[in-house]
């Protein structure tokens, strides 16, 4: 196994970090290595706002669920799936623009996930560590004003980086069998099933704190209830009608 497989199969989401600062240097080559990922049609339909005023970190900090490492972090990166960019490049072409498909949607999203991905893999490969905050879709309209997005962006996820401060175990994942299936979609409540003991093992014995619970548990409220219903709304009004 090659450096590279072992450097991706060591990922651990890491929340405490030094006072380290990260050079400028790097920071542009971090988000070189991210641009460097796949794109759809070489769209590149994504912005990364580095927040470097600390106000503004602290109320995203609070926007995001009181997750005091987005203030702490030495870089904070909100990335943003934009098809604002892309959409009027074309129009100063004389293209007649078709704004707000879902199409559009999906492109941005994953183009954005992709760059994030990438960054993330190069960090890492210094010594930094990461912390993907899906929690600023919490409160998408007020970080979008925060930042002056404008119509067509919208925020993803963000990104805390920094040298970590703790050595946190690699948290397990499902068994390869449940997730490559071989022509079709095949059942895998035996797999899920043993992973929920797996799981359980971990919870009660990771050095960030124990819980009693499995991973089909902890599934419970992303799924009892609606999760963020405002996104669609918040989204439309974004420009991303979902036509």
């Amino acid at each position: 196994m090659n450096d590279v497989i072992k450097l991706l199969q060591a990922h651990r989401s890491i929340r405490k970090f030094t006072d380290q600062k990260i050079s400028r240097g790097l920071l542009l080559e971090l988000i070189k290595a991210g641009q460097a990922a796949a794109t759809s049609s070489h769209v590149q339909a994504y912005t990364i706002i580095n927040v470097t005023d600390s106000a503004n970190r602290e109320k995203i900090a609070e926007y995001a669920g009181g997750q005091s490492y987005v203030a702490s972090s030495a870089v904070f990166l909100v990335f943003c799936a934009d098809m604002k960019r892309p959409t009027e490049a074309s129009e100063r072409t004389g293209a007649n623009v078709e704004r707000g498909m879902t199409e559009q949607l999906l492109v941005a999203t994953v183009d954005t996930a992709l760059v994030a991905q990438n960054v993330a893999v190069a960090a890492e490969s210094e010594g930094l560590g990461i912390c993907y905050i899906g929690g600023i879709r919490n409160n998408p309209q007020a970080i979008s004003e925060l930042l002056h997005l404008p119509e067509h962006v919208y925020p993803v996820f963000g990104m805390c980086l920094g040298y970590p401060a703790h050595n946190p175990e690699v948290k397990p994942r499902l068994p390869v069998e449940a997730i490559l299936k071989e022509d079709t979609y095949r059942e895998d409540i035996e797999q899920v099933e043993a992973f929920d003991s797996t799981m359980q093992a971990y919870y009660q014995t990771r050095s960030t704190g124990n819980k009693t619970t499995d991973w089909s548990h902890n599934l419970t409220p992303l799924f009892d209830s609606k999760l963020r219903p405002h996104m669609r709304d918040f989204l439309v009004k974004r420009g991303f009608e979902m036509k």
